[in-house]
């Protein structure tokens, strides 16, 4: 029996089992917050969030609709079932800081992508004479460097997939050889590593930057990489090592600098006038690029907001007679993942304002007893509780957008100190991928290069482990000594 149903128009559709059992249970969610008996010392309206908020969920987590569908469903069931005064109060989060600024750093990343700039960087990896684990040293090192310009651990991945295929043919190595094996566990589970440095260096760090603003204390562009950068490079160096290691990449072989010579990239553009090898378009990216960091950090000292220098160079990009950012650029946004922020954080602000989240943590709060554990106990709960919730999820924005919130408000309930809380989630959970749909540059490296299941899962342990060690470390010696600087 096959997978497609189809019914007597001729019109079909493929419905997989987790899909089928999400909206089954969706529904069921539904009908239980409309006409199901709320819980002893739960509140009519506490119930009919919790209901929203399942529903979300179990929509997000199946996906049988597009997030951009499941998330308005659930900021309209917000105020369908009355727990909201008004439509805006439902959709407040979609007023939130963070959904626009991710909004801007996605087109910035795609226009980066699409004037070939990225491939010009990284194409600079092949020069001189290499050994298997020279070249891995070097990838690992151009990948780290390529994500201050490219704040997508998917799209550097797209982006070095080829030049591995060209490496892998150059040494004349079989498919699955170590050092192929090696390349694409970088690419897959380290490469997402790096976009933790920066504020700015991905959906994980912005949401988890926006959230400790929201209710700790403002952390700028520059305290962000005072704290963030060195745990982050040591675990990335720590994770490429043991890629090696564990993929047994040889340092035998040798290839010469002119077998390994990258063909040139077909133009993106039909304006050739170049500089340095260099499209015009690709100078104007860099030159907008560099100037928006430097806003960033002059921004840290003088107080301009994170978002102005990224929302001044989209507007330049867009500009007449730049043309860089354009309609394809804006269709080509990632906007499931924009408007499923906007619905977590709407819903988490309902969640609060309705005492839901009191509610939830209370419970909790009787079933395990916090109070009887010791202060890093509480920690190592906390952090088991978000990566928990991070494999569900197949991207880590998703998952620190649910679980930082739920995580914090514990912590505070126990005098868990906020800062070192959030970073700590964000290192282990951005360290964390043991199924392949969890992270997307994995789910691409599996889909393109010879790992199996079995070196995601046991490869995405060792990077965990690897993560719980190095937030030990920051968080025992490194952040005190930083924390009177930021």
């Amino acid at each position: 029996m096959g997978d497609s149903v189809a019914d007597r128009t001729g019109l079909s559709a493929d419905f997989s089992l987790p899909e089928i059992s999400g909206l089954a249970m969706a529904t069921l969610l539904l009908a239980g917050g409309l006409i199901g008996p709320t819980l002893p010392g739960m509140s009519a309206t506490v119930h009919r969030v919790l209901t929203v908020f399942l529903i979300a969920l179990v929509l997000w987590l199946t996906e049988p609709i597009p997030y951009v569908v499941s998330s308005v469903f659930s900021v309209t069931l917000l105020f369908a079932l009355d727990v909201v005064d008004s439509f805006a109060a439902a959709a407040s989060g979609y007023a939130s800081r963070l959904v626009f600024f991710l909004l801007l750093l996605l087109l910035f990343s795609n226009c980066i992508s699409s004037v070939g700039l990225d491939r010009r960087v990284a194409e600079r990896l092949l020069a001189g004479e290499y050994t298997p684990r020279q070249t891995h040293r070097s990838l690992a090192a151009h990948i780290l460097l390529l994500a201050v310009l490219v704040p997508s651990a998917m799209a550097r991945a797209v982006t070095f997939i080829p030049i591995v295929k060209r490496l892998v043919d150059a040494y004349g190595l079989t498919d699955g050889s170590g050092f192929e094996r090696g390349a694409f566990l970088l690419l897959g589970h380290v490469n997402p590593i790096a976009s933790m440095a920066l504020m700015t260096g991905g959906g994980m760090a912005l949401v988890t930057s926006e959230i400790i603003n929201g209710t700790a204390q403002s952390v700028t562009w520059v305290e962000w990489g005072v704290l963030m950068l060195p745990p982050t490079v040591a675990l990335y160096g720590l994770a490429s090592l043991s890629a090696a290691v564990f993929s047994s990449v040889d340092d035998e072989m040798i290839i010469e600098s002119d077998e390994t010579e990258p063909r040139e990239a077909e133009p993106v553009e039909a304006d050739m006038d170049t500089l340095g090898g260099l499209t015009r378009d690709q100078r104007v990216v860099a030159a907008v690029m560099g100037g928006t960091v430097i806003a960033w950090i002059a921004g840290s000292f003088v107080g301009i907001p994170t978002v102005l220098p990224a929302a001044v160079a989209v507007f330049v990009l867009a500009l007449p007679g730049i043309d860089i950012i354009g309609s394809q650029d804006l269709r080509e946004v990632s906007w499931g993942i924009v408007f499923l922020i906007g619905a977590m954080l709407s819903i988490l602000e309902v969640m609060e304002s309705t005492g839901t989240l009191t509610y939830v943590i209370d419970t909790l709060t009787r079933v395990v007893p916090f109070a009887a554990l010791s202060h890093w106990q509480v920690v190592g709960v906390l952090i088991a509780l978000a990566v928990g919730i991070r494999v569900l999820f197949s991207t880590g924005s998703a998952a620190i957008v649910v679980a930082l919130p739920i995580v914090l408000e514990f912590g505070n309930a126990f005098d868990v100190a906020t800062v070192p809380l959030a970073l700590s989630v964000l290192l282990v959970v951005g360290s964390t991928t043991v199924l392949p749909y969890n992270t997307t540059a994995v789910l691409v490296s599996m889909d393109r290069g010879p790992l199996s299941h079995r070196d995601v899962l046991t490869f995405g342990l060792v990077t965990m482990g690897l993560s719980l060690c190095v937030t030990a470390a920051s968080w025992l010696v490194y952040w005190p000594v930083v924390s009177g600087c930021c």
